[in-house]
């Protein structure tokens, strides 16, 4: 007997990546005014705090994902 696996773990995604892709697809599916309003949820910020010594030394503003946990 197979194990049950979610059809984004089988297409080589994560979760995090799955619900990415559907929202963006979902918001460019989007008829005017909707979309464009929709569009400005799409932008994100927060600022990650570097730590040294068990404490924090600087923070660093995140805006984008391939920037995060460097």
């Amino acid at each position: 007997m197979s194990t049950p696996t979610t059809f984004w773990r089988l297409a080589g995604m994560s979760y995090t990546q799955y619900v990415t892709r559907a929202a963006s697809t979902m918001r460019a599916a989007l008829k005017e005014p909707a979309k464009t309003k929709a569009m400005g949820n799409e932008t994100f910020s927060y600022n990650a705090a570097k730590w040294d010594a068990g404490a924090p030394i600087a923070k660093v503003p995140i805006s984008n994902l391939s920037a995060a946990g460097k």
